[in-house]
């Protein structure tokens, strides 16, 4: 089983059948399946995309300068973070918000030593902010955690994907489904299961991903238990 996980929850992942925003009861669900991993005694951090709130490419498309739509989609993932935080602590799962942008009434900074006495604590921690510079998505935000706090694992949960396919399976009936890979094929062939910089620096840390259905309940405590699920992307060939 793993000991420590970082868990790549997308902004989507939030709005439930809507359009944008945050479901509540959506919200809850998920944090339902963090409170059973983390009863295994797993060291939880997670890293909460925007896409629901807002994204920085969508602003650049419509004439926005592109570093400050990007800053905005992090304080997207702030709100975000402090819904998931409320979930979790509804259902009695401590929980602390870490953030790299300066917010300090509404959430810690991040810093790495006091995550790690965090996780000490049986905290879980939700990571807001990216990485704090534009251009980076939440996906590099994750890679970076991950590899700061030893964590050997990143759980890519995905809205209605079951894993890693070799074309869109929503736009083609015909999509073929990955057991495995490795982060050399995601690099080589583009496969979008996260951007190449977060792929690179799984590769050179030796970090393993494993993309699973977010909307299957007991996915995560499965990928957890290491049991076969989704599509596990190794950092070796």
């Amino acid at each position: 089983m793993y000991k420590r996980v970082i868990i790549k929850l997308s902004g989507e992942a939030l709005k439930g059948d809507g359009t944008y925003g945050i479901h509540p009861l959506t919200v809850k669900k998920i944090a339902t399946e963090i409170k059973d991993i983390h009863a295994l005694g797993v060291d939880v951090g997670i890293v909460v995309g925007g896409g629901n709130l807002w994204r920085g490419k969508t602003g650049e498309e419509l004439g926005m300068d592109r570093a400050q739509a990007d800053y905005m989609g992090m304080l997207g993932t702030v709100m975000n973070s402090l819904a998931l935080q409320d979930a979790l602590e509804s259902i009695d799962v401590p929980s602390r918000v870490m953030t790299v942008l300066p917010i300090s009434t509404v959430a810690e900074p991040y810093i790495r030593r006091r995550a790690m006495r965090h996780f000490e604590k049986n905290r879980v921690l939700i990571f807001a902010g990216g990485t704090g510079t534009p251009y980076f998505s939440t996906d590099t935000a994750a890679a970076l955690r991950a590899a700061e706090l030893d964590a050997k694992i990143i759980l890519m949960a995905k809205n209605g994907v079951d894993g890693v396919y070799d074309k869109d399976p929503k736009k083609h009936q015909d999509a073929t489904m990955y057991d495995a890979l490795t982060q050399e094929d995601i690099l080589v062939k583009k496969l979008g299961v996260m951007d190449q910089t977060a792929a690179s620096m799984c590769h050179e840390n030796k970090i393993d991903v494993i993309v699973f259905n977010l909307n299957t309940s007991g996915n995560m405590k499965k990928a957890i238990l290491e049991e076969p699920i989704g599509t596990k992307v190794s950092w070796e060939g």
